[in-house]
Parts: structure tokens; sequence; C-alpha cells
């Protein structure tokens, strides 16, 4: 939470607290999860544009992104 993360103006790596990793991962794991499906749990284009800040997003890209980055965080925390 604040002050668990710290991200430099640099090329180096940013640093999460391991709980927050995992927290992340879930996080990241669940809006690949409602990007992709299909079904009234599903995430809306507005809702994904809003997310995404303002930007059209590709539903498919973001899912993977998502789900990778999590399966990510999952294996290095």
């Amino acid at each position: 939470m604040p002050g668990s993360v710290t991200i430099g103006h640099h090329e180096a790596a940013a640093t999460v607290e391991h709980t927050d990793a995992e927290r992340l991962a879930l996080l990241l794991d669940e809006l690949g999860h409602l990007a992709a499906v299909s079904g009234p749990n599903r995430l809306s284009d507005a809702q994904l544009t809003a997310l995404c800040a303002g930007r059209t997003v590709n539903r498919d890209e973001l899912a993977r992104w998502c789900r990778g980055l999590a399966a990510h965080l999952h294996r290095d925390h």
C-alpha cells in the first residue's frame, strides 16, 4: 500500500513489497479475466477505455497482458 512501491526516474526496476505484489497479481488476473469473459460480468468497452486513460484498447491483447504480468508477479514473488 502507500510507501510499498518504489519507482525511479531511471531504467531501474520498480520494487513492490511481497504482499502488494500478490495483491497486484490477483487484481491483474481478475482484470484480464473480466476483459476476456463473455456475459454479464464482462467489462464493457466504456469501462476498459476509462481504465486505459481514454484510449481504445484491444480487449484480447489487454487480457493477455494482464494475465501475463500477473503470472510474472506470482512467479517472481
